[in-house]
């Protein structure tokens, strides 16, 4: 069965890579069908109630998506294309006698003069004359056109809620401190890690905790090392407000008080070269040594996520890791992070 992920747009490579990471760890077998503009589509093995079950686990997960969309054509983005695939569908798997329906449409590229909400109607009465009556307050089912690359019509299974994000901007938090993650880069990136409920994300830069209270919220148990007492007073009031399962240390990221092969996944952000906070000898001396007790503390086959401001493949490959992924995204003219997916084999 296909399902499209409408994604957010924020970043060319995050929303996808989170969505992949997401399944595989909900355990369903995928395949990629098709990668659109903005709206990754997937092959997913399996009756369709199960996976629509699951992939509301998954909704709950994500950061960089919209909805989450069960394909019931694709087609051109052509009013008339549009129509006719509305017209010949099978929404057996969609809609069920009784319930009720409405249309909802999103633009994301140039849609060849195609109308929202000329087609929005045009479908619903499509719909209507299978049998189904609509509803315009309360639906039981939406139905939802993307007009990315091309068309495509089917019904919500699930609808991410990007307003907590909001809720949990650094400002909002009891302790702030700037030039740290937004909680939407947060979450996708502790997705990525392939973190589990129950397992130990290790974050041993964890500033004011940002990173840790995405994945303390996943139910995971959360460590954070920070080697400024201050700053790591302010992430245990972060981490309070949250209830999460935590364990917080004052501590160097170089000599990391923790059992070798005991930790599930790794997200963490270090301090950049033109950080005041940096207590090493040099910036080499603090990621070498770092990376070095990251590929320690990791359990085999397990990953580590990095954010930085430089390219730090060197670093992970003399640690002992293996390169996973790196993508980049640019903040402004003279920042550009980069992301750096590592697995210790």
């Amino acid at each position: 069965m296909l399902y499209a992920f409408e994604l957010s747009g924020e970043h060319d490579v995050l929303p996808r890579k989170e969505v992949l990471s997401c399944l595989h760890i909900a355990g369903l077998e995928f395949r990629e069908h098709a990668d659109f503009d903005r709206c990754l589509v997937i092959d997913i093995s399996g009756d369709h109630s199960d996976i629509d079950e699951l992939l509301a686990g998954v909704a709950g997960r994500l950061a960089m998506t919209h909805h989450i969309v069960k394909v019931a054509g694709i087609c051109a983005v052509e009013a008339d294309a549009i129509i006719e695939t509305a017209e010949k569908l099978d929404i057996s798997a969609h809609i069920t006698a009784g319930q009720t329906y409405v249309v909802r449409a999103k633009r994301i590229r140039d849609s060849g003069g195609v109308r929202r909400e000329e087609i929005e109607g045009r479908i619903g009465g499509s719909i209507y004359r299978k049998g189904f009556r609509a509803n315009m307050k309360s639906p039981d089912v939406v139905f939802r056109l993307i007009m990315t690359d091309r068309a495509i019509l089917g019904s919500v299974v699930a609808t991410v809620d990007r307003g907590d994000y909001e809720h949990r901007a650094p400002h909002k938090k009891p302790f702030f401190h700037p030039g740290v993650l937004m909680p939407r880069v947060a979450r996708a990136l502790v997705n990525i890690s392939g973190i589990r409920k129950g397992e130990v994300l290790l974050d041993p830069f964890s500033g004011t905790a940002g990173i840790l209270v995405e994945a303390g919220l996943l139910s995971a148990h959360v460590v954070g090392i920070e080697v400024r007492q201050k700053i790591a007073h302010g992430a245990k009031m972060n981490m309070d407000l949250f209830n999460s399962d935590h364990s917080l240390l004052v501590g160097d990221a170089c000599r990391i008080p923790v059992k070798d092969s005991t930790v599930d996944a790794i997200v963490t952000d270090p301090p950049y070269g033109r950080s005041a906070a940096i207590r090493a000898r040099s910036l080499h001396h603090l990621y070498s040594g770092s990376f070095s007790e990251m590929y320690r503390v990791l359990r085999k086959g397990k990953l580590a996520v990095v954010v930085s401001e430089m390219q730090v493949s060197d670093h992970a490959r003399e640690a002992g890791f293996s390169l996973v992924d790196i993508f980049t995204q640019r903040i402004h003219g003279s920042l550009t992070r980069t992301f750096t997916v590592m697995r210790k084999e």
